[in-house]
């Protein structure tokens, strides 16, 4: 049995899985993978305050080396459904595109790599040195509690291994074939909050203004930057985010001010030496009266270029006739739990309509796609 990439796509685009919903996806998938002779495993998991979300493990063969695909079936709200020219969760397929709610991020290259398998397990009459593995989650847009980290977390405690990672997120920012991502940044928010007096502006002897303090602590924060990058990485970025003081009227002083910051650093930091230099730079002022705290998503990573990412750029040249560049740029993704488990790196369609009204990808590109996951399948168990 050889799944259509197109037909699959169009399948996965009529459940309406806006996250926490699942509508069928997760059940269709794995419904699809055990027509071809996977192991399949739906993982329920929920937390207090979070609602509960499904996860699949698939996976065929049992020796190493085993190859994974990760991805999420869950996508974000469709916002003005009006003003979509074909329904979102139709996945109208005009002959040269298909519309639709997770058409580029990520129905599409879910549908590609699964093709991609199928060609493959018939090609080879399931007969190859290793193991082929599915990680999917329904909760990746969201909060991401109920998802990857913790269907992980599961697969250990079970023994199911992986050796490389391919995750299916839209990598290219314009035309197949321009970007595999080997690497992300790692994200930390920081929150200052500096204490004062409330009083009259006309009596400030009365009053503690905190506004000047907090204005002193940000400008120490931003004056030097944190870096310079690195090979693989930009320079690491500290950006104001927002300041509040909750005071509208403009003849009182606040009795407090807080400020959001963010920052996105390469892998000249983690977590523990970003916290250490936000204090370092703050200690040197001398300053008290404020509160600090730390908020972390995913620290950075990098899959340096080996054999695995070699022989993956060679077969998106192959394909695309662009060569790719190796890029750690963007937001935060899944890959930033997958990184702890094997080697991953993040290639899937074009993301410029993703999150949009009228997301869409082309047919010739999820064809594509799944003719470049097929012969990654064929190096990788050469």
């Amino acid at each position: 049995m050889i799944y259509d990439p197109l037909e699959l796509t169009t399948e996965l685009i009529k459940c309406r899985s806006v996250t926490p919903r699942n509508d069928g996806a997760i059940e269709l998938l794995s419904e699809k993978l055990e027509n071809i002779g996977f192991k399949c495993e739906i993982i329920e998991f929920s937390e207090e305050g979070t609602e509960p979300i499904k996860n699949l493990w698939a996976q065929i063969g049992e020796k190493s080396p085993c190859i994974s695909f990760a991805g999420h079936t869950d996508v974000v709200p469709v916002a003005d459904e009006d003003s979509w020219t074909s329904p979102p969760f139709e996945g109208k397929n005009d002959g040269d595109i298909i519309i639709g709610r997770g058409a580029a991020d990520m129905k599409g290259s879910i549908s590609s790599f699964v093709s991609a398998v199928s060609s493959y397990l018939n090609e080879c009459k399931k007969e190859f040195q290793g193991s082929i593995a599915f990680i999917i989650t329904g909760d990746e847009e969201g909060v991401a509690i109920n998802g990857t980290r913790k269907l992980l977390e599961w697969m250990e405690s079970k023994g199911h291994k992986f050796d490389d990672c391919i995750v299916g997120e839209p990598t290219n920012p314009n035309k197949l074939g321009e970007m595999i991502k080997i690497g992300r940044r790692g994200s930390t928010n920081i929150t200052i909050k500096c204490e004062g007096v409330e009083g009259h502006v006309a009596y400030p002897d009365l009053a503690d203004n905190p506004i000047p303090k907090l204005v002193l602590l940000l400008n120490e924060l931003i004056k030097d930057p944190l870096d310079s990058g690195n090979e693989y990485f930009d320079a690491s970025n500290l950006e104001l985010t927002s300041i509040d003081t909750g005071n509208l009227a403009t003849n009182v002083i606040p009795s407090s001010i807080s400020a959001t910051l963010n920052i996105r650093y390469n892998d000249n930091f983690d977590k523990e030496k970003i916290e250490k230099e936000i204090h370092n730079r703050l200690d040197s002022l001398g300053l008290n009266n404020f509160e600090l705290s730390f908020q972390h998503s995913g620290d950075s990573f990098i899959t340096k270029p080996g054999e695995f990412v070699s022989n993956l750029e060679k077969i998106v040249e192959k394909h695309s006739g662009i060569k790719p560049v190796l890029s750690t740029t963007g937001g935060t993704s899944d890959a930033r739990f997958i990184k702890d488990y094997g080697r991953v790196v993040e290639f899937g369609l074009v993301g410029k309509s993703m999150h949009k009204i009228d997301e869409y990808s082309n047919n010739n590109d999820i064809i594509k796609l799944r003719d470049i996951y097929l012969d990654v399948l064929r190096n990788y168990f050469s």
